[in-house]
């Protein structure tokens, strides 16, 4: 069993930073790879980003060079610093422990003016 708990967003005006935090529990997180998704209104859930447990990381072409993943494993926890927001990364961002059912509830990620 894995819980995971994210915090972090907010309102935040273009160009600006945010860090996501995904904060999980139980003996084994430094060997689960990990994924950061986020969800638009009408939209369907997609992925932004991976961390696998040796530190390997993969991103969306359009996070490329703004979002920067990474994990504290001594800490249970895994980021997503987000720079350069634009209005098109609004979304409810979501963690998860990658190719299981085990999902944060979710935070909210408001980029506006």
């Amino acid at each position: 069993q894995v819980q995971l708990v994210e915090s972090g967003g907010g309102l935040v005006q273009p160009g600006g930073s945010l860090r996501l935090s995904c904060a999980a529990s139980g003996n084994f997180f430094r060997l689960l790879s990990m994924s950061w998704y986020r969800q638009s209104p009408g939209k369907q859930r997609d992925l932004v980003a991976i961390i696998t447990g040796d530190g390997t990381t993969t991103y969306t072409d359009s996070v490329k060079g703004r979002f920067t993943i990474s994990r504290d494993n001594a800490k249970n926890t895994v980021y997503l610093q987000m720079n350069s927001l634009k209005s098109e990364d609004t979304a409810v961002y979501y963690c998860r422990a990658t190719n299981t059912n085990y999902w944060g509830q979710g935070t909210q990620v408001t980029v506006s003016s």
